[in-house]
């Protein structure tokens, strides 16, 4: 019961930080006319902190007790 309640409060600790990573302050600060490795720096950092917060999903999820 324990590893269950861990694991719903990780999922809501991941549930705020997609909320704040994907808030408009934050993301004004990658909004530049920038390359990096020859992509715009905007849609790569977007796409990487989405993939993140799906691994981090995924290992989460992968942990529950059955």
């Amino acid at each position: 019961m324990r590893d269950r309640n861990l694991a719903s409060q990780r999922l809501v600790a991941l549930f705020a930080a997609a909320l704040l990573l994907f808030n408009f302050p934050l993301l004004a600060l990658w909004d530049h006319e920038v390359l990096w490795w020859g992509l715009p720096l905007f849609p790569t950092a977007l796409f990487a902190v989405w993939a993140l917060l799906i691994a981090a999903l995924a290992v989460v999820m992968e942990r529950l007790p059955d």
